[in-house]
């Protein structure tokens, strides 16, 4: 019987040991420094454009240079991604609402007689929010 004892308290303390956890860093992000930034760009074409970072740089850039002037072409731009007529861009968090202004403002351009212009799908402070956030129309389109 003291043998049966002397095994179950072996396994409690093994089972204490594993317990024990240390926390070694706890750290709340409440400002990030950065935004990340979804647009999709559109056009007057019955052919649905295809973008590249290139054109994505260059729109922005006219947008911004058309809003702010020479201080909007300084606004760090960080294009992540680019896939048929999306683009995820990421900017410092302050910039947000001037390169917003920019992009809904910004008339657009015209190439070989088809408009083009973006339009800013979403806008948030974690990559994560933006992603996968197709089809969110669909739910209030039908």
């Amino acid at each position: 019987m003291t043998e049966m004892a002397d095994t179950s308290m072996t396994g409690t303390q093994s089972a204490a040991k594993l317990k024990k956890s240390h926390e070694l860093v706890t750290a709340t992000i409440r400002a990030p420094r950065f935004t990340y930034a979804h647009l999709e760009v559109f056009s007057n074409s019955t052919k649905l454009p295809e973008l590249d970072a290139l054109q994505v740089r260059s729109y922005c850039t006219s947008a911004l240079k058309q809003f702010l002037g020479t201080t909007g072409i300084g606004i760090p731009l960080d294009i992540l991604k680019v896939e048929g007529r999306d683009c995820w861009l990421r900017m410092p968090r302050d910039d947000l609402g001037a390169f917003a202004a920019a992009i809904t403002a910004w008339q657009g351009s015209v190439q070989d007689g088809t408009h083009s212009t973006l339009r800013i799908r979403g806008c948030s402070d974690w990559l994560g929010a933006l992603v996968g956030r197709d089809g969110q129309e669909k739910l209030w389109t039908g």
